[in-house]
């Protein structure tokens, strides 16, 4: 397994937002998938909560791609992505009863190689091979209240560790608790497992377990009070939901444009500014 599954994802996770014209906009996340269609044709699903695509009233988001250039710097350069039809019909795909959404679409070819094999989505059988439970820390990537790791728009990467029991199965747990603080512009952020060894018990031999264990979909609140414990929906999940494209013979959304003139990503460093 000669990859580092926490660079990959960096480079396959994007910002998703939407001004929504009084000042403020609405900010979420989102990463790409490699997930061919039944013929073998290459495709690129963009996959995050269905209810970031949901509380975006307008037709276009912004999709917040990156360029490296030639000096080796980035640039940051979002695009707009059609998310509904002009009679104001929804274009992605969503599972029918969990928070995940899908949408196929043509990514400039640097990200469209940036997307993630389907293959690495976790299955059960992932959590139980490798004994994945409470404790063991996983990964997550976001845009926590619309900030960026820096000005080339690269997502913030944070940690936590399982707070629920059991994980698996998904059939019957379809979610699991992670503890960290968890901030509106998360939601449909990657959440993963990189270790390039581990150890189950009695194991002689180590094994790396690399994979995306599932999307972040809510924080915990009791009494409008934040927990500080992120809500995980099981990568099960989406790969039902990229299933479901084929089902619905959902069209390719074209996300190539010209970059939005004067956009920047606010970086983590900065306030964040309400568009």
């Amino acid at each position: 397994m000669d990859y580092d599954l926490s660079l990959e994802l960096i480079h396959a996770t994007v910002q998703l937002e939407q001004p929504l014209g009084d000042g403020t906009r609405t900010v979420g996340t989102g990463f790409l998938i490699a997930a061919p269609t039944p013929d073998g044709r290459p495709r690129v699903v963009l996959v995050t909560a269905n209810h970031v695509l949901e509380k975006m009233p307008g037709k276009d988001a912004r999709i917040g791609y990156r360029i490296e250039n030639a000096d080796g710097s980035w640039s940051y350069s979002p695009t707009q992505l059609p998310i509904r039809d002009s009679a104001g019909h929804e274009l992605w795909t969503h599972h029918p009863s969990r928070d995940v959404a899908a949408i196929s679409i043509t990514a400039p070819p640097e990200f469209a190689k940036a997307a993630i094999p389907e293959a690495w989505l976790a299955e059960d059988k992932t959590f139980n091979s490798l004994e994945v439970g409470a404790g063991d820390e996983m990964m997550a990537l976001g845009f926590p209240r619309g900030l960026a790791a820096n000005q080339a728009g690269f997502p913030i990467l944070r940690s936590g560790r399982i707070a629920s029991y059991p994980v698996a199965p998904a059939k019957i747990f379809p979610t699991f608790l992670l503890d960290f603080s968890v901030f509106p512009g998360n939601s449909g952020g990657p959440v993963f497992m990189s270790q390039a060894a581990r150890r189950r018990a009695g194991a002689a031999e180590s094994q790396p377990a690399q994979f995306i264990a599932g999307l972040l979909t809510q924080q915990v609140e009791l009494n409008n009070e934040r927990l500080e414990i992120g809500i995980v929906t099981h990568a099960k999940f989406i790969r039902e939901t990229i299933a479901l494209l084929d089902d619905a013979a959902a069209p390719v959304t074209t996300a190539m444009a010209a970059p939005i003139v004067g956009a920047r990503a606010a970086s983590a460093e900065e306030a964040a500014r309400p568009d």
